[in-house]
């Protein structure tokens, strides 16, 4: 049975100095508010904390435990007040899409990766309780979507940090609120840190079949025959990208297509970077909810990132082209559709434990 306080937020709550609102259970929720103007909420455990953007798409800004930093290193010291994703990227994780997601094809005119990731929260909240796995604290967000002779949608994401724990969950639920059918393209897009040596640990074979390099690049990306020779190379042996040991081949970055993961009965699977001190990120997901898996690997001077498993209903590549391949979905008037993913940080006895288990998978 679940017990649940609501605590709901006011955006003169935030000021300047960090000040704890919630403690409960060996966890605080602290407010405060970036120098840029953009208001936050630090979910801490024993083990680290989260950082959470409650009314700005409800990004997940920062993530540290147990002393390791979990986010992309970037250049943005902070949040940024911005319209698209591209004008404050240095977040840990962030909601891609929802009526449209990806890299904008020439026939599209849609935003990178759609409305949602800066979108403007109606509300935001925190909720301290108790369920089925025990307590818990979460932020908690809503926004309304409504065009003139367009969709009208409500979007509920939630980000569920626990006692002890250094994985948490970030959901997100999506109402039709139109009688007409709508669109729906959704990425759990989760930006963890580059780290070298590190090893992918996926529930499908290196292969061309499994392990698919895109090899239609979209604009943003600079092509030189040099890097068009190694998406040749890499589309026949993507292999020697299991192990990441060679930083230079993520400039300018690659991304692939990971298809078949293996997954137990209900559906769900599980992807993990094991870094050379042993201990290792993790995600897991349903195929069921995310039937697309999607890597993106960068390293430059400004960004390092390792998104080595992206959860979706859709490949990256815009509207128009997934459409075409029939990645777009379809949320009927009054449906509502969850999707939920668990992540963070194993030590490396966990790491150990989860290696077998997604093997056996």
């Amino acid at each position: 049975m679940s017990v649940r306080t609501a605590i709901h937020f006011r955006k003169s709550f935030f000021g300047e100095a960090e000040r704890p609102v919630a403690e409960a259970h060996g966890m605080t929720a602290s407010l405060f508010r970036y120098d840029s103007g953009i208001e936050a909420v630090r979910l801490s455990n024993r083990r680290g904390h989260l950082v959470v953007l409650p009314y700005y798409g409800q990004m997940v800004w920062d993530a540290v435990f147990d002393g390791v930093d979990l986010t992309m290193s970037n250049m943005f010291d902070m949040p940024r007040p911005a319209s698209e994703i591209v004008g404050t990227y240095g977040c840990f994780a962030f909601h891609s899409g929802l009526l449209r997601n990806g890299c904008p094809g020439p026939q599209d005119s849609h935003l990178l990766h759609g409305e949602m990731p800066c979108a403007p929260m109606d509300s935001a909240g925190l909720e301290v309780g108790e369920d089925d796995e025990g307590p818990y604290m979460a932020v908690t967000g809503r926004r309304e979507y409504v065009m003139g002779f367009g969709a009208h949608y409500v979007a509920k994401p939630r980000v569920v940090l626990r006692p002890g724990a250094a994985l948490f969950d970030i959901a997100m639920a999506v109402e039709n609120l139109s009688g007409a059918a709508m669109d729906l393209m959704y990425m759990c897009h989760v930006n963890f840190a580059f780290a070298e040596g590190a090893r992918i640990v996926q529930p499908a074979p290196f292969t061309p079949e499994a392990t698919a390099v895109r090899t239609v690049v979209p604009a943003h990306v600079p092509r030189s025959p040099a890097y068009d020779a190694l998406l040749a190379d890499l589309a026949r042996d993507p292999a020697v990208m299991e192990v990441l040991d060679e930083p230079h081949r993520y400039d300018p970055e690659q991304v692939f297509y990971i298809r078949g993961l293996r997954t137990d009965e209900e559906g769900g699977t599980a992807v993990m970077m094991r870094r050379r001190e042993g201990d290792a990120f993790h995600i897991a997901y349903s195929t069921r909810a995310f039937p697309k898996t999607v890597r993106w690997v960068l390293v430059n001077s400004d960004q390092k990132v390792c998104a080595f498993a992206l959860p979706s209903t859709c490949e990256p590549e815009g509207y128009s082209a997934e459409s075409a391949k029939g990645n777009v979905q379809t949320l009927a008037g009054g449906e509502t559709r969850r999707f939920s993913v668990r992540l963070g940080y194993l030590t490396a006895d966990e790491a150990e434990a989860e290696e077998c288990a997604i093997r056996a998978l």
